[in-house]
């Protein structure tokens, strides 16, 4: 019976709590005999008191219901501060760091009546050193990251939702590997007080979940956002473009095969699709986003860098290295185009309702040294547009794929809902 409660998606967790059907601190006992029973192989989390999820699950099934998330557990990735918990970056530099305040994600979760389960595991500073996170489907190869042990703990059915953070691809990658869904919203829509940032005009909470109806849940208690009406099927079919991007050839032949036959299966089902092309200059974005995540990382760890050079490892090293060698116009230039593609894609994208992209180059690398390719995900985060990655079947080592729908700038309501209609056609 545990074993299934901690299954669940929170929506329906969250359906069960609120009829008095199942209480909150049940549905923890069971999340935390899960951990208990896989942390050693997959080592999602960085802190976790289980009597203190535990007297939070409590205190809440004596309250009448806040929000429709009442009584359900969500991971915090460790670069968003907590204050009843450790907050270290996956660095020694902060070792026992504990802040006095909520994240006003975490707050608002709280307020909403969630339990915060614990942190989980992010890389260094949610940069590129990798973690000693495993993907739960096979501990040889890697989550992805950033947000490793958000996704691997999704996944591992420690924890129905997780927040996460995507400056590259570190929301919708992990997700992909791991077979979960992962949400990128529009470029703020999440408050970010609190966060550790990597690059402060990339950096975006984004949720990890069983369905688009939980990330959906999720970002409407923390932005507020409408929820569309999931119980009705949409109105009319969707109008899709089917973006290959000039990276198409950097996706294995199996990602390549499940993106066309994803966009059959969609017109199948109605959908009208049509091949579509990112806006000019948009080629360039690929190198000019490096320029902006250098430039800008390099100045958000200047003290680190400074005080603690010794303590970063070496593989971020080079790259606040190069951060701090590039001339501001370099900068500038970079974030001009930015604006430029956006309000172009924005343009392009009137007459469609989402794009069909792979979510990543093709299953989790073998090597736990890397957490993958961000070629499918750094230009979007560019451009600041919501993205949502749903899982599509295995590869040729059995391991998750994921397809990619990305949206128009602020219509991320929109995007779930017809994220929720793709998993109906994939399912």
């Amino acid at each position: 019976m545990s074993r299934l409660l901690n299954e669940l998606t929170a929506a329906e967790t969250a359906r069960r709590i609120a009829h008095g059907k199942l209480t909150s601190e049940s549905l923890v006992a069971a999340c935390l005999e899960r951990i208990a029973a896989r942390e050693p192989d997959v080592r999602a989390w960085a802190f976790l008191d289980a009597e203190l999820a535990l007297n939070q699950a409590r205190t809440l099934d004596r309250e009448p219901p806040r929000g429709p998330l009442h009584g359900v557990p969500v991971g915090i990735k460790d670069v968003i501060d907590t204050a009843d918990m450790p907050t270290e970056y996956n660095s020694p530099i902060y070792r026992g760091y504990q802040p006095k305040w909520d994240a006003a994600c975490v707050a608002l979760l709280r307020q909403a009546g969630c339990v915060i389960l614990g942190k989980t595991v992010t890389t260094e500073f949610a940069n590129i050193h990798p973690s000693h996170t495993r993907n739960p489907h096979n501990p040889a190869h890697t989550p992805g990251g950033s947000s490793s042990g958000s996704a691997a703990a999704v996944a591992d059915h420690m924890v129905p939702l997780a927040l996460g953070t995507q400056t590259g691809g570190s929301t919708i990658r992990p997700a992909a590997f791991c077979g979960v869904v992962g949400y990128k919203p529009s470029f703020n829509t999440i408050n970010r007080a609190g966060l550790k940032f990597v690059a402060e005009s990339l950096d975006t909470i984004g949720i990890m979940a069983r369905s688009a109806e939980d990330a959906m849940l999720c970002v409407h208690v923390l932005s507020g956002r409408a929820l569309p009406d999931f119980s009705h099927a949409p109105a009319r079919n969707p109008r899709i473009g089917l973006c290959h991007t000039s990276r198409w050839h950097e996706a294995d032949g199996l990602t390549q095969a499940k993106i066309e036959g994803v966009a059959a299966l969609f017109v199948k089902a109605g959908a009208h699709v049509a091949d579509f092309k990112l806006p000019a200059d948009s080629e360039r974005l690929f190198d000019e986003y490096t320029h902006i995540m250098c430039y800008e990382s390099a100045r958000a760890l200047a003290w680190e860098y400074v005080h603690h050079a010794d303590q970063i490892s070496a593989s971020l090293r080079p790259r606040l290295e190069q951060g701090w060698a590039l001339p501001r116009q370099a900068y500038d230039t970079a974030r001009e185009l930015g604006r430029v593609c956006r309000r172009r894609l924005a343009d392009q994208m009137h007459d469609y309702d989402f794009l069909l992209t792979p979510s990543a180059c093709g299953e989790a690398p073998s090597q736990l040294d890397t957490t993958g390719s961000t070629v499918f995900n750094r230009v979007w985060t560019l451009l600041g547009v919501p993205c949502v990655t749903i899982p599509c079947g295995k590869g040729a080592h059995g391991l998750p794929l994921g397809v990619q729908l990305v949206g128009r700038f602020d219509a991320d309501s929109e995007l779930l809902a017809w994220a929720h209609w793709a998993e109906r056609q994939i399912a």
